[in-house]
């Protein structure tokens, strides 16, 4: 992460739905990543825009990248998608959501600005018996997306998935209400994103 490495001032755009808005009054992740940016990188001037907006998916949230990312002008751009593809995905095509976040990265790759794609949270309402095989699909179609672009991806369901099969019960893992995850699945969330990010420092 190129821009992360170079500027003293550092500007980081969080873009995505309730899981980067914050819902039922568990902090979400991007207060937390700044406050572990801010300590990790003692010195440096360190901002996380918190620009989600509940129950968008990727071509609503495409349709704002020109005011809530690009004029922003981040170092860092971490784009939350595919929850709502599956939660309401009655409302939406899995190819238009996928070709909606193949879009976005296309029109960020021309911008000098690093890109983490983050898929889906492993909780219970998107990964019972009749959404686990739309959770897994969309899972993979954001991992290619993210393979095409060149961009980072953060492998949340895959990092909760773990959670829970090394013994974390489900319910654990999300906040009460089956979708969104619980305070102590989002800070160990924001724990592996700071990770990640200050592992990208050292390569």
């Amino acid at each position: 992460m190129e821009g992360l490495k170079r500027q003293r001032k550092i500007k980081i755009v969080a873009i995505g739905s309730s899981s980067t808005a914050g819902a039922d009054n568990i902090i979400p992740y991007p207060p937390r990543l700044e406050l572990a940016l801010r300590n990790r990188f003692y010195g440096r001037m360190v901002d996380v825009l918190n620009r989600g907006v509940g129950g968008q998916e990727a071509a609503d949230e495409l349709s704002r990248f020109e005011s809530d990312v690009i004029q922003e002008a981040p170092s860092l751009v971490i784009w939350q998608v595919g929850t709502n593809a599956v939660f309401r995905n009655q409302d939406y095509n899995p190819d238009e959501v996928a070709a909606a976040i193949a879009a976005g990265l296309d029109r960020l790759a021309v911008l000098t600005m690093d890109v983490v794609l983050m898929d889906l949270q492993y909780t219970k309402a998107i990964t019972g018996p009749d959404k686990l095989g739309l959770s897994e699909a969309m899972v993979a179609r954001i991992a290619a997306a993210a393979e095409r672009a060149g961009v980072n991806l953060f492998r949340r369901f895959a990092l909760m998935r773990r959670w829970n099969e090394d013994g974390t019960p489900l319910q654990e893992l999300d906040d009460g209400g089956g979708l969104h995850t619980s305070d102590w699945a989002t800070n160990c969330v924001t724990q592996a994103l700071d990770g990640a990010i200050a592992g990208a420092q050292q390569v």
